[in-house]
C-alpha cells in the first residue's frame, strides 16, 4: 500500500473517533452551540453546489471548508472577498487570501477574516410596569474571526491543511438592572476563544475521483457568565469526479464536477449534500445543489464569471439559496488571483 494511501486512511480514522463516540453516547443536543455564524455558508461558488466541496480542489476559498484543498493553488497568491446576505437583515462578511511561494514547495500560506453586522436590536429590560418591560434604547452585536491557513501537498496525490481562529463574539454591554436613579446596571457581555480547522485531500488516481475529509470549529467550550456552551464542530467526508473523464468531449471546453458530502454535525440531524458545477471554456459556469434533512431549505443555484487577462485571472459568483419562510438568501463573491 503507497504512503499517501496509508496516511489517508490513518487520518479518517482519526476523524471518525469523535463522530462514532457521540453517536455511542447518544447525545440529543440540537440547537445547543453558539457562535454559529462560523457554519454559514460564505463563498458563492460553495453554496450553489449545496456546500458539497470538501473534495474539491479549489482557491482562497477553500479555507472555509476544507483548507488542504488549496494546497495545490496555481497562481502565485489568490484573493477572494464576499457578502451573504442572510435572513433577518443579518450581513456575513469574509475576505480570504492565500499565497503560493516557491510553486508551492513549502506549501501554501493564507490569512482568513469573517465579520457579521447583526444590524441594530431593540434593547428592553424587565420592570414591574404595565407592559412587563422598558424600552431603554438599542444596541448593536457583532461577531467575527480571524486566521491562519496552511496547507501542503505531500506527494503528488495527498494533501493536508489547517486553520488556527481567533474567534470573538460580543453582544454588548447588556442591561441587567436599574439602579436607584432608574439608570441601566449594565455588564459586559463579550467572549472569545481560539478554534482550530483540519482537513485532508486525497486523489485516488482513478481518473478525477478525489476523496477529502474535514474537520471544522474544534475548540474548548465557552462561556459569557454562568452558562457555557460548545462551538458547532462540523465532520465532513467527500468525494469529487469530473465526469467529462467518462465522455468523449475536450475538457479544455467542457467540464463537469459532480460531488457528494456526508455531514455529521453537533447540533443537528445528519445530512448528505450534492453538488454539480458546469464550466464551459474555463469562463462561465452553472451551478446546482442538493442539501438534505433540512427543515426550510433544499435546493441551491448559482453562477459564475472567470476570465484570464494575461497574468490575472478575475472572477464573480453568485449563488441564491430559497429559504422557506425567511424567503431566500443571496450571496455573492469576487476573486482575484495572479498566475505564476
Amino acid at each position: 500500500m503507497k504512503k499517501g494511501t496509508i496516511i489517508a486512511m490513518t487520518l479518517l480514522v482519526a476523524f471518525s473517533i469523535p463522530a462514532s463516540s457521540s453517536v455511542a453516547q447518544e447525545q440529543k443536543k440540537l440547537a445547543q452551540t453558539g457562535m454559529k455564524f462560523l457554519n454559514v455558508g460564505s463563498d458563492a461558488q460553495a453554496t450553489a453546489m449545496g456546500e458539497a466541496v470538501t473534495a474539491i480542489e479549489g482557491s482562497s476559498a477553500s479555507m472555509f471548508y476544507n483548507p488542504a484543498s488549496m494546497a495545490r493553488l496555481n497562481s502565485l497568491y489568490d484573493i477572494t472577498l464576499g457578502q451573504t446576505r442572510w435572513i433577518a437583515d443579518i450581513n456575513h462578511n469574509f475576505a480570504g487570501i492565500a499565497v503560493n511561494p516557491w510553486h508551492g514547495d513549502y506549501g501554501v500560506f493564507g490569512l482568513m477574516l469573517q465579520f457579521v453586522d447583526y444590524g441594530e436590536l431593540q434593547e428592553t429590560i424587565r420592570a414591574s410596569n404595565t407592559q412587563g418591560f422598558l424600552d431603554i434604547g438599542t444596541f448593536k452585536p457583532t461577531a467575527s474571526a480571524i486566521g491562519i491557513s496552511y496547507a501542503r501537498a505531500l506527494s503528488d496525490r495527498f494533501s493536508v491543511g489547517g486553520n488556527a481562529k481567533f474567534v470573538s463574539q460580543n453582544l454588548a454591554n447588556g442591561a441587567i438592572d436599574l439602579d436607584a436613579q432608574g439608570n441601566p446596571v449594565r455588564t459586559k457581555s463579550e467572549t472569545d476563544v481560539w478554534v482550530f480547522d483540519f482537513g485532508m485531500l486525497y486523489k485516488t488516481g482513478y481518473k478525477s475521483l478525489n476523496f477529502g475529509v474535514a474537520v471544522r470549529n474544534f475548540s474548548r467550550e465557552v462561556k459569557y457568565e454562568r452558562e457555557g456552551f460548545q462551538l458547532p464542530l462540523i465532520f465532513k467526508i467527500g468525494l469529487s469526479v469530473n465526469a467529462m473523464d467518462f465522455l468523449l468531449l475536450d475538457k479544455e471546453m467542457h467540464s463537469f464536477v459532480l460531488s457528494a458530502d456526508a455531514t455529521h454535525p453537533r447540533d443537528y440531524p445528519e445530512q448528505v449534500n450534492f453538488g454539480g458545477e458546469y464550466v464551459f471554456m474555463q469562463i462561465l459556469a452553472v451551478r446546482a445543489g442538493y442539501m438534505t434533512n433540512n427543515d426550510e431549505f433544499g435546493f441551491t443555484g448559482g453562477f459564475g464569471v472567470h476570465k484570464t487577462l494575461r497574468d490575472v485571472r478575475l472572477g464573480v459568483d453568485y449563488s441564491y439559496t430559497p429559504f422557506g419562510v425567511f424567503k431566500e438568501v443571496h450571496r455573492i463573491t469576487f476573486q482575484l488571483a495572479m498566475l505564476h
